[in-house]
Order: C-alpha cells, then structure tokens, then sequence
C-alpha cells in the first residue's frame, strides 16, 4: 500500500501512476539503454521521455539518448547507433556525493591529505 501511495504522488521513486498510465495509452517503446532505462515517444513522434530505471537522475542518461530525448538527432540510438571516436570513455553518472567522487589532491575527504609546504596555518596571537 504505502508503494502505491508513494507512485501515486512522488516522481523520483519512480514512475507515477500518471505517467504509467500516460506511456500505456500514447508511448511507444523506442528502446532501452545499458542502465536499464525506458525510452518513449509518443505516437505522433511530437514527444519523448524516459523511464527511469531506478533512481531518478538525468546524469544516468548517456550523451546518445540524451541527444534524442532533446530532438539533437532523429533516429533514436537503438534504430541507428551514434558513431564514437576512439579516445571517447564511457558514460558515468554523476558522482559527486558517492565514494567514488573525484577527490582533488589537497581534499580533505582524501584519506591522507597531501602534503603542503607552500601554505602555513594561521594561529592567532
């Protein structure tokens, strides 16, 4: 009962009652990406959206579908793959906030700070 409410009036667990029902009545799959997430049009190809799988976090979109879903390219991914470069690395979410964050040398968060010679504390007097 209390996931029925939570997709009854919440979007970021989910998809909502309303968008379940929106998607059965005017989506049409166009495919699926590596993370698990859904992608829509609408039938007369006018509007696009996703399905989150899991958190709902639009950095978990890759730049392909990202480029669809913004009308940057016609064909979705699934229909006509996007070339990539060599030199191109995969998608990564967002991570700040994760363990896995970039921690620049001098953080604090690093487990040993780097060491600093250039910079004396100040103490007052």
């Amino acid at each position: 009962m209390l996931s029925f409410l939570k997709r009854l009036v919440t979007w970021w667990n989910g998809q909502t009652i309303g968008t379940q029902l929106f998607t059965a009545r005017h989506g049409v799959r166009v495919g699926q990406d590596q993370q698990g997430n859904i992608f829509y049009r609408s039938k007369d190809g006018a509007r696009r959206w996703v399905i989150y799988n899991g958190e709902v976090e639009a950095s978990r979109v890759d730049a392909d579908w990202h480029g669809w879903l913004h009308h940057t390219f016609d064909s979705a991914p699934s229909e006509q793959p996007v070339a990539h470069k060599v030199w191109e690395k995969p998608h990564l979410p967002n991570l700040t906030g994760t363990s896995a964050a970039h921690l620049p040398a001098g953080s604090i968060r690093r487990a040993a700070p780097a060491d600093r010679r250039d910079y004396e504390a100040w103490s007052p007097k």
